[in-house]
């Protein structure tokens, strides 16, 4: 059986529920609430000691990071298989895979934050914060609530942020104009990897998409968002403004 602890708009859940329907691989699905901060309860350490979403669950065994969980996912289920056969292109797939983790996603977090939690977190009492930060597992995550709470983004660190997420559009441009997917001729989990990035991306940088040189990404754009997997992870609509 597997279960998957999960945030619905979370960037990184949506791409492990995608890889999910991509593969016909049914899962009982559990909300986390991060507000109310249950991925820092006992019971949700228990399964994930760093205290991050998503997390999931095969027979009793728990899995985390987003990354770690799709590959393991494909290595437990290969059939469809999302990794190349060719050596190469998957060492194309896992470059890609590290790219989007390593630099997209800490320039997404400064939006994410920004957009879905400072504008709760700040509400928050001296009182209240201290008792949650007192619960987070990790000096990073508790830094991370602390600025979220107390000292919101700056206007500089989106600009910046936002460069480095642009970036991404003329990256994958010069490799879909070679092959449809970004490893090859076959959909992988680099695609999985790369969707939620544009997907966030084309909501913050709704312009960048209407460029004439854009015509394999936005092909491979059209390709990703007809997918099953796609129309069942990204259920909800990404905004760019503070609600």
């Amino acid at each position: 059986m597997l279960e998957l602890y999960y945030v619905p708009a979370g960037s990184a859940s949506c791409r492990v529920r995608f890889l999910l329907t991509e593969k016909n691989l049914p899962y009982q699905a559990k909300v986390v609430n991060i507000r109310e901060g249950e991925q820092n309860s006992e019971a949700y350490l228990r399964l994930n000691p760093n205290g991050l979403v998503p997390t999931l669950v095969h027979d009793g065994q728990p899995v985390w990071e987003s990354a770690v969980i799709c590959e393991y996912l494909d290595d437990a289920f290969p059939q469809p298989s999302l990794k190349p056969a060719d050596p190469y292109q998957r060492s194309l797939m896992r470059n890609w895979v590290k790219y989007f983790d390593e630099q997209c996603q800490p320039a997404l977090i400064v939006f994410n934050w920004s957009i879905r939690v400072s504008p709760y977190a700040s509400r928050w009492t001296d009182e209240e914060l201290q008792d949650r930060l007192a619960r987070i597992p990790t000096a990073a995550r508790r830094e991370a609530w602390l600025r979220a709470a107390r000292s919101p983004y700056t206007e500089e660190e989106r600009a910046n942020a936002l460069k480095t997420l642009v970036g991404v559009i003329g990256r994958m441009e010069v490799a879909l104009a070679q092959h449809d997917w970004l490893a090859g001729k076959a959909i992988s989990l680099a695609d999985i990897a790369a969707a939620p990035f544009v997907w966030r991306l084309r909501a913050i940088a709704a312009d960048e998409f209407s460029r004439p040189d854009l015509t394999a990404l936005n092909g491979w754009w059209e390709r990703i968002a007809a997918r099953p997997g796609f129309k069942v992870a990204f259920d909800q609509e990404f905004t760019a403004h503070k609600n």
